[in-house]
C-alpha cells in the first residue's frame, strides 16, 4: 500500500467518524461543529487529488457560508441551553483529533504523486477545465441549484418582512 492510499484510508476513516457524530450528538451546535470538520476533511480530500480550487470552494462555500447560515437558523430557532454534563470532554476531544488529523494529512501530501492516473494531467482540478465541465456536463443540475437558491432567498426575504 502506497502513502497515498493511507492517507486516503486515514481521511475516509476520520470523515465517516466526523459524519457519525453530526448525526449520533444531540447537541445542534456539537452537530454543527462536527459538519464543519467533516467538511474540511472532504477539502482535504480534495486537494490531495491535486485540485485545489474545489478545495478551497468547498471551505469557502460550505464550510464558510453554509455553516454560517446553520448557525444563524441555530441561533434564530435558540434551543435549549444544554447543561454542563460530565463525559461530555470526549467531544472536544474528538474535534481536536479530526482538525489536527486534517492537518497532519494536509502537511504529508505535499510532495506524493496522487494515486490516481486521471490526476496526474496538468488541468485536473484547474478554473477553466472545472468551468468547462460545469458549464458543459452539469448544465441542468447547475440551474436546478440556482433556481433552488433563488426560491430560498425569496422565501427568506418574505419571511422576513413577515408583520409582526
Amino acid at each position: 500500500m502506497t502513502g497515498a492510499e493511507i492517507l486516503f484510508f486515514i481521511l475516509a476513516g476520520l470523515l465517516v467518524f466526523s459524519a457519525l457524530m453530526v448525526v449520533l450528538q444531540r447537541d445542534v451546535v456539537y452537530c454543527a461543529m462536527a459538519l464543519v470538520a467533516a467538511l474540511f476533511l472532504i477539502a482535504i480530500l480534495f486537494i490531495t487529488l491535486n485540485a485545489p480550487m474545489v478545495g478551497v470552494l468547498q471551505v469557502l462555500v460550505y464550510a464558510g457560508a453554509i455553516m454560517v447560515l446553520f448557525l444563524f437558523v441555530i441561533m434564530f430557532l435558540n434551543p435549549r441551553v444544554s447543561e454542563a454534563r460530565p463525559g461530555r470532554w470526549w467531544s472536544l476531544v474528538v474535534a481536536m483529533v479530526l482538525l489536527l488529523g486534517g492537518a497532519l494529512a494536509a502537511l504529508t501530501t505535499n510532495g506524493d504523486p496522487p494515486a490516481d492516473p486521471v490526476a496526474t494531467t496538468e488541468l485536473f482540478g484547474s478554473p477553466e477545465n472545472l468551468a468547462q465541465s460545469l458549464f458543459s456536463d452539469f448544465v441542468l443540475p447547475f440551474e436546478i441549484a440556482s433556481v433552488l437558491l433563488l426560491v430560498a432567498m425569496v422565501g427568506a426575504v418574505v419571511l422576513a418582512k413577515r408583520e409582526r
